[in-house]
């Protein structure tokens, strides 16, 4: 009788703690950011959980990059997504990566991508999801983050005194939306100012083309983008498509003809149900 209430009690605890856990920023770094220019809100990067219902929960993590230019985040790119994912069992992380309208540059976006994933692989008892299941996600600006990371991940250092940075940054897959990808002649410039600055060196511009830096180790993607965008040209995603296709990676690429930059879910876009056809192909949903 006793081990039956026990058990009773534990299956209602456990709920309400991951709940309790839920939509709190936790700092990606307790010390202090890698070349932090201070130490106010703008200067500590975040990843908010979101957990799914455990009743739904598929173990399956995305982290999310809220597009802006790198110069703002979009809550209905971040949050949004994430209650999105959560409908359907997969926990959503919304990071706060630092800006170049508040002074950062290049690396310190890609550190926090990084970190990000890290961070859901070290806590994915705490957060109850496979580490081989974590994938990221990002719109516009976002999803450049989100590329580059797909294309300059590592595997972690194993002797490193940080637990956090022995796991690797390698997403599992990707998720691109209406994705800035190239830094050269068909990239936002407003994105590029903000990452790179004015003046970047070619060997800079060419380093954050992620179209040029895939392998055939780049994670599976879903790629998507609207023929009438004037904002980011269609021709980023396609030519990321053409990327992995040469090198033998799994895609799915879609060009849908209406829709304007920034639509996000879109209220009930079709983007949203092929994606959750691929997640289910890549066992993230059931």
């Amino acid at each position: 009788m006793m081990k039956n209430c026990l058990a009773c009690l534990i299956a209602i605890l456990m709920p309400l703690s991951l709940r309790a856990a839920s939509e709190t920023p936790v700092p990606l770094w307790p010390n202090g950011a890698p070349g932090a220019l201070g130490n106010q809100e703008k200067d500590i990067p975040t990843l908010t959980p979101y957990l799914p219902d455990p009743a739904l929960a598929t173990g399956a993590a995305i982290v999310i990059c809220p597009g802006g230019g790198y110069g703002g985040l979009a809550s209905y790119e971040g949050k949004d997504y994430a209650l999105w994912l959560n409908q359907h069992g997969v926990a959503g992380f919304v990071l706060k990566y630092r800006l170049g309208s508040d002074g950062y540059r290049h690396p310190a976006m890609l550190e926090d991508a990084a970190r990000a994933v890290r961070l859901v692989r070290a806590n994915a008892a705490e957060w109850k999801i496979d580490p081989k299941r974590v994938g990221i996600m990002g719109s516009s600006a976002g999803g450049h983050l989100a590329s580059t990371l797909l294309t300059h991940f590592d595997m972690g250092k194993p002797d490193a005194a940080d637990p956090v940075e022995r796991q690797s940054s390698r997403p599992d897959l990707g998720i691109l939306c209406y994705a800035v990808i190239t830094m050269g002649p068909n990239t936002h410039m407003g994105s590029r100012q903000n990452l790179l600055g004015d003046h970047p060196s070619p060997e800079l511009i060419r380093d954050l083309s992620n179209e040029l830096r895939v392998t055939p180790q780049t994670p599976p993607c879903f790629i998507w983008h609207t023929y009438e965008d004037k904002s980011v040209k269609m021709e980023n995603s396609v030519d990321f498509a053409m990327a992995l296709r040469k090198n033998g990676v799994p895609f799915d690429l879609h060009i849908y003809q209406k829709g304007p930059h920034g639509i996000g879910l879109g209220n009930g876009h079709p983007w949203t149900k092929d994606c959750l056809y691929w997640l289910k192909a890549q066992g993230f949903v059931r």
